[in-house]
């Protein structure tokens, strides 16, 4: 999960003021303090930490509640607010605008992930219709080139390398008339261990020379307080405009290298919560800070949806399931675009409620482990046994598990489910007309799903 062990701190602290008989200044200050050590706990600097809790100390005590809402609800309101506020209150990601080519030149040391992330750029803007680019400059690390051309040729982006030459700026001039072809270019730049004299001259001279129209500060969530250090150094040396938090999938604390952003004029415009190309989120402070206290980010997952689904087909098989007409091919359908949405547990996370449920880990890997079995079920099934289920008798039963390589326990689970399914979309028919259930859900839906 994101930013697991802060999460997990933070939503206990609000645990406690629900548990409250009532708030007072001895509560509020407990409060504080637990969202103190929450805090530090995460590398987030201290100076940032004080000045956060001293507002929401000031709002707790001096704020009128508004009608319709408890004391409690409304502390929780503040430090939702105020985590909101010092993260950067609104979302920017970064626009491409119609010129040849819209360049980004994504800079930071070595390690932090800017090859892997150039990757994710490249798969999250082909994704959106831009014909994107990526031109390898890193000259100092040997297998760089040739990840990046690998990382590229897997999502079918072309990429521009040559591992012989050690000039960086010559490489760029090089294959330069070739890049006016595509709307977006991704720039890859050397890193080091440190921030060395000449690898921000380095920076500065292609900074010069290729003019980039957004330069992305690549930050590993691991990094710890020095994060601060090294976005002035690289936002002196190029103008950073944005910053891109990596890693921060698992147990990584990333409070360090989301503060330094705070503290600085570039703001977090990217994070990479997994290894897989599509795992790239868009930072919205909002959906970000819901997930930490449990409160879910439904705009990230709605997002998620559309990628992966079919508009059209999804509304079509909508319309069938509420009829209770739907069989295996459609539930494979719908467990492949699951499948690119990501794991359970990061889908969960951006569902409301879900995160104060505490749904134990091992249970989630259960069920993504049985997801992944049934998708070899079904894949051993004939294109008749996928369009009518109802015909599967014993033999076909231990054919299709021995093909699966399941027991036909685990093919009847599947059958079990599917019927389970589809008696319950039966109930729902009985509720109303399809069509008008249809409409009366999509009308209770998010604006743009």
């Amino acid at each position: 999960m994101v930013l697991d062990k802060l999460g997990g701190s933070l939503k206990n602290t609000l645990a406690k003021i629900a548990k409250a008989v009532f708030v007072d200044e001895r509560l509020i200050n407990e409060l504080v303090r637990e969202i103190q050590r929450a805090l530090l706990g995460s590398d987030v600097n201290v100076k940032l930490v004080f000045k956060l809790t001293k507002s929401i100390k000031e709002r707790a005590l001096k704020d009128k509640v508004p009608s319709g809402i408890t004391q409690k609800e409304y502390l929780v309101k503040i430090v939702y607010e105020e985590l909101i506020k010092f993260l950067g209150a609104e979302k920017s990601e970064i626009k491409i605008v119609k010129k040849k080519p819209f360049k980004i030149m994504m800079v930071g040391l070595f390690g932090s992930g800017k090859t892997t992330s150039i990757s994710k750029l490249a798969k999250y803007y082909s994704n959106r219709g831009y014909k994107v680019g990526a031109v390898g400059l890193d000259v100092h690390r040997a297998a760089a080139p040739e990840q990046l051309k690998q990382l590229c040729e897997k999502i079918d982006i072309d990429c521009f390398i040559d591992k012989k030459e050690k000039d960086a700026l010559k490489i760029y001039k090089k294959f330069e008339k070739d890049f006016a072809k595509y709307d977006l270019l991704l720039v890859d730049t050397a890193g080091r261990d440190a921030l060395s004299e000449d690898l921000i001259e380095e920076i500065e001279s292609l900074n010069k020379y290729i003019k980039p129209d957004e330069k992305l500060l690549v930050i590993s969530a691991d990094i710890g307080q020095t994060a601060q250090d090294q976005a002035q150094a690289f936002h002196e040396a190029c103008g950073v405009t944005g910053v891109l938090v990596s890693k921060l999938d698992g147990t990584a604390k990333g409070g360090g290298a989301l503060s330094a952003c705070a503290a600085t004029s570039a703001s977090v415009k990217f994070i990479g919560v997994g290894e897989k190309p599509e795992d790239l989120e868009v930072f919205n402070p909002k959906g970000f800070v819901g997930r930490l206290l449990g409160m879910g980010d439904i705009e990230a997952l709605l997002e998620k949806a559309e990628e992966a689904f079919d508009k059209e087909q999804a509304e079509d098989l909508g319309k069938r399931m509420l009829k209770g007409d739907f069989n295996f091919l459609d539930l494979y359908d719908q467990m492949q675009a699951m499948n690119k949405m990501g794991s359970l547990s990061k889908i969960t996370e951006m569902l409301p409620g879900f995160g104060k449920m505490k749904i134990p880990k091992d249970m989630l890997k259960v069920q993504e482990s049985k997801l992944k079995k049934w998708k070899f079920i079904l894949g051993s099934m004939t294109k008749e046994e996928l369009e009518d289920p109802e015909i599967l008798n014993r033999a076909r039963v231990e054919r299709i598990a021995k093909g699966a390589g399941v027991e036909t326990s685990e093919v009847r689970e599947l059958l079990k489910q599917y019927k389970q399914s589809k008696k319950m979309m039966k109930m729902m028919k009985g509720s109303g007309d399809p069509e008008k259930l249809m409409k009366k859900f999509k009308g209770k839906m998010p604006k743009g799903f």
